[in-house]
Formats: structure tokens, C-alpha cells, sequence
């Protein structure tokens, strides 16, 4: 039943956060205001529903973690699809006209903070996390990152290829750095950080999400395979790649802590036993 409820809890509160910041999608400055505190709530209310519902500390989302792995986080995503930009951007399918817009980048940090916040609880913190201790670590990855990938179908401009990646990069990377820290707050600042930056400062459609401009003024064209076409550059197979390298880094360092969890799962995959499994 603690999937149940858990489930019941984080779905409620995202849903309310994205009504509360669609609601808001023609007012930035409203977004950002309305985007942030609806993260907050929503890891508020996970560690409640988690705290009453497992009966331990809430060790995946400890406070005194959170800046210091939101940081790193951010600056991983950031420069990951920084990567991928550079390449766009010297192939010739990525230019820059100038500035775009500054309150919709503004308004993105409210929007990206409360999608990020709310994905990575629900998908690591709860159905990920309670897969891994039935099925192991590989199982539920891929189970949990399919799942991931074929949520974004339901995003206007996605498409067969678009879930595919998305399953590959995101639920495999995020997975995997959740996986190698036990905590959400790592995969709460790389999604974040990939998603700003795509959006509020590269201003790229991201996963086919009608995504409004950011900071840049910028156009993206060329072969679909390299740019992501409409769905965004997470469609393109420069992200696939630097994301499974990513991907490949965290689960390295995961093996090398102890993180995995054998097939069929076991106890100590749990995060409140993480802190005891050798470094």
C-alpha cells in the first residue's frame, strides 16, 4: 500500500503545482513566483508521505545534502547539453540572432524547477526506488526509464524517437545518479540544469513541449537525426550519446560504492541502509 499512497501524494501535488504554472504560462514573472514554491511543496510533501508510510528518515532527500548535489546537479545538466549545443553549433544547424527573451527565462526557472522537483520524486523517489527493492537496480532502471519515456508521448510535438530518447537519456542517466548518490537531489539538479538550459538559456524546444524562448534568440535546423527536429535537440543523437557516457560514469561509480542492487533485490538497496554500504 506505500506505493499506493505515495503515488497518490506526489501525483496530487503535481498535479496541482501544474495547473498552478500553466495557469500562469502567459505571465513569467507569475511562473517563477508560483514555480519555485510548488517544488518546494512538492518535496515537503514526499518526505511526509514517505515518513509516515516507511516509518524511517527520509535519508534520499536530507536536507543538509541539498545544496551542495543541487549545485553539481545543475552544473552536470548544464553542461552536458551545453556539449550538445557546441556541436549543433559548429555543424551550423544552431545559431544565435541575439537576445530572446528575459522574463521568459525568468519564468522557465519557476516551470523547469517544479517539472524536475515533481519527475524525479515520483519517478527515483517512488517508483524507481520501490521497483529496484523487488526486481534490482538493472531491472527497474530499464523498467522505470521505458515508463519515462513513454510518459513524453503525451508532449505535442514527441514522437516514437522522441520517447526512445527520452528512455535512454534521462531514465537511464537520472536513474543512475540517483543510484550512485542515494539521494534525489543530484537528479533534481541535473534535470533541472538540462532543462534550463535547453530552454531558458539556449532557447530549444524541449521534448516537443512548445516550449517558450529564453535568454537567447536562436534558431535550430538541419538534418533531424543531429537536432531532434521538432521534439528538441533531447532528440538528437548527440544527447543519447553524452548522456549515456554520463550514464556509464555514475553507474561506474555506483558499482564501486556498493549502490547496485543484485537481481531480485535486496534490503540494503533501500536508502535508509544506503549510508551503511561500504564506499
Amino acid at each position: 500500500m506505500r506505493l499506493v499512497w505515495q503515488l497518490l501524494a506526489v501525483v496530487a501535488v503535481a498535479f496541482v503545482g501544474g495547473q498552478a504554472v500553466a495557469a500562469a504560462e502567459d505571465m513569467p514573472w507569475v511562473q517563477l513566483v508560483v514555480g519555485v514554491p510548488a517544488a518546494v511543496l512538492a518535496v515537503l510533501v514526499y518526505r511526509w508521505v514517505v515518513g509516515r508510510t516507511e516509518r524511517r528518515p527520509v535519508t534520499e532527500l536530507a536536507l543538509a545534502d541539498a545544496p551542495a548535489a543541487l549545485g553539481r546537479g545543475t552544473l552536470i545538466g548544464a553542461a552536458l547539453f551545453g556539449a550538445v549545443v557546441v556541436n549543433l553549433l559548429t555543424a551550423g544547424y544552431y545559431e544565435v540572432d541575439g537576445i530572446g527573451s528575459v522574463p521568459g527565462a525568468a519564468g522557465l526557472v519557476g516551470f523547469m524547477a517544479a517539472a524536475a522537483v515533481t519527475e524525479e520524486l515520483l519517478f527515483r523517489g517512488v517508483l524507481f526506488r520501490i521497483t529496484e527493492e523487488r526486481t534490482g537496480t538493472w531491472i527497474a532502471l530499464v523498467l522505470t526509464g521505458t515508463l519515462f519515456g513513454l510518459v513524453h508521448l503525451l508532449n505535442p510535438d514527441a514522437g516514437a524517437w522522441g520517447a526512445v530518447a527520452i528512455a535512454i537519456e534521462a531514465g537511464g542517466m537520472l536513474t543512475a545518479a540517483y543510484v550512485a548518490t542515494r539521494k534525489l537531489w543530484l537528479p533534481i539538479g541535473l534535470h533541472f540544469g538540462w532543462n534550463y538550459a535547453a530552454g531558458g538559456v539556449f532557447s530549444t524546444e524541449v521534448s516537443g513541449n512548445d516550449t517558450p524562448q529564453g535568454l537567447l534568440d536562436s534558431t535550430t535546423s538541419g538534418p533531424t537525426p543531429l537536432t531532434g527536429g521538432d521534439f528538441g535537440p533531447e532528440g538528437s543523437v548527440y544527447s543519447v550519446l553524452f548522456c549515456v557516457l554520463a550514464t556509464v560514469v555514475f553507474m561506474w561509480l555506483a558499482r564501486r560504492r556498493g549502490h547496485v542492487v543484485p537481481r531480485g533485490g535486496h534490503t540494503a538497496g533501500r536508502p535508509g541502509t544506503a549510508a551503511t554500504l561500504p564506499r
